[in-house]
């Protein structure tokens, strides 16, 4: 099996869907459908069932699933090991909401950047799959050095259709009986528990919490139709339809950059702190 199709493979069940999955790869979604196809025939079996709503993976997909991901994995570590010994950018792991000042940064220092989960980035921090990653604290780094690059007050993004929409700033008292969009926990346990207990904290449970798809198009996309439902995020350009109001006495989120002290690209890695 060629390892482009296990790609593929992989972005279609991950999007659920042959266009967005194309536009991901950055390839045409005819061609997309005819490796998926070649892949289908070589394994004998099919792999997805194609209805108008998108690609559902098949027992089969489903089956291959884990065992694509590990060879791509593997085979990503053995092609970064070979550069590893003629010199290579930093790889550096960073989540979703990641400050804009701090990326540029990053950018500016040709380093190689992976979005990545909280979750994910620590496996591969311990695993030297990644030389740094940028995450929101709190998260379980032990072992690792993290030094704080950013601290900024959280806000309320709502759709412009909505009531809190009109106001210019927005009280915690404002937020009841509304729902709260959120990642899922397992994507970064910590920081997802903290900002929990800061809205506990604050006087307000949300009616519910829902979780949100991780890629940032399809959370918009659930803000800004999903009715009584906010997000709290830093301030940030808002997408199309969404409006980024301040919210009084927020809590703070903070962004660390983290690597293995012993890391033989630590002081490079610490430099850009």
């Amino acid at each position: 099996m060629e390892l482009r199709r296990l790609r593929y493979l992989c972005t279609v069940v991950e999007e659920g869907h042959l266009t967005r999955a194309a536009e991901r790869l950055g390839i045409r979604a005819s061609s997309l459908s005819q490796q998926i196809i070649a892949l289908e025939r070589e394994l004998d079996a099919n792999l997805f069932v194609r209805t108008q709503a998108g690609m559902t993976p098949t027992a089969a997909a489903l089956a291959l699933l884990p065992h694509a991901r590990r060879i791509l994995e593997e085979a990503e570590l053995g092609a970064r090991a070979v550069r590893d010994t003629v010199g290579r950018p930093l790889r550096i792991g960073v989540t979703p909401g990641a400050p804009p000042a701090v990326l540029a940064t990053l950018y500016a220092e040709a380093a190689e950047i992976e979005d990545l989960s909280a979750a994910r980035q620590l496996e591969l921090l311990r695993r030297g799959g990644l030389d740094a990653g940028l995450l929101a604290l709190p998260e379980d780094v032990d072992g690792l050095r993290a030094a704080i690059v950013s601290e900024r007050p959280l806000g309320v993004l709502v759709s412009v259709a909505h009531p809190l929409a009109r106001l210019d700033e927005v009280s915690w008292v404002d937020l009841t009986g509304l729902d709260l969009l959120l990642y899922e926990r397992k994507l970064a346990p910590g920081y997802h528990d903290r900002l929990l207990a800061d809205c506990v904290a604050a006087g307000w449970r949300p009616a519910h919490v829902r979780a949100g798809p991780p890629r940032r198009s399809l959370f918009v996309a659930e803000l800004r139709h999903g009715g009584d439902v906010v997000a709290l995020r830093p301030r940030e350009e808002p997408a199309e339809g969404l409006r980024w109001l301040p919210l009084r006495t927020a809590p703070v989120v903070r962004h660390a950059l983290v690597w293995d002290p012993a890391h033989e690209c630590s002081d490079r890695i610490a430099a850009l702190v």
